[in-house]
């Protein structure tokens, strides 16, 4: 029985650049003290990708439990390769982390099924406010340059895989 080495496989992956690329960012304003630390780390990320700022478009929703309706019509539009998500859900008391964070990936993970477009999930489910924090900049990162080099790898991936269908 022979064995497959990485360098004998073909392997197709996206570009990390984001020339050329449409990008939304969709960003809750719950708990704002971290999704503008998230956001401000997207759109960094995207500016040294090399994502041109007309190309770039910031929607801001209420919160986590409304981005889904938003990112459909978003999907649906076809103007963007790729759509980054951004929010910040913390438990509480109450079991309505449960329902938000559940419906909120729920809803993007549809989006992106239904309409063969990236849409990344840089919605923080934390435990606490300092975990979210940590995770927006802070010694775990931030998470929402990762969603933005994210989308643009799957985008580049995706027009690479659709023009080589012909």
């Amino acid at each position: 029985m022979s064995s497959f080495h990485p360098h004998e496989i073909k392997v197709q992956e996206g570009s990390g650049s984001a020339a050329g690329l449409r990008i939304a960012i969709v960003v809750s304003r719950f708990n704002n003290l971290v999704t503008d630390r998230l956001l401000s780390g997207a759109l960094e990320a995207l500016s040294r990708s090399g994502a041109s700022r007309d190309h770039v478009e910031v929607f801001r929703v209420p919160g986590a439990w409304e981005m889904p309706v938003l990112v459909t019509h978003l999907t649906r539009s076809a103007r963007f390769d790729a759509i980054v998500c951004l929010g910040c859900v913390v438990r509480g008391d109450t079991p309505h982390f449960d329902y938000v964070a559940g419906e909120n990936a729920k809803g993007l993970s549809s989006a992106a099924r239904e309409s063969g477009i990236p849409v990344m999930n840089g919605v923080l489910t934390t435990n606490t406010m300092e975990q979210a924090l940590d995770r927006a900049g802070g010694k775990m990162g931030n998470k929402g340059a990762e969603a933005a080099h994210g989308a643009v790898e799957m985008a580049n991936l995706l027009r690479s895989f659709r023009s080589a269908q012909g």
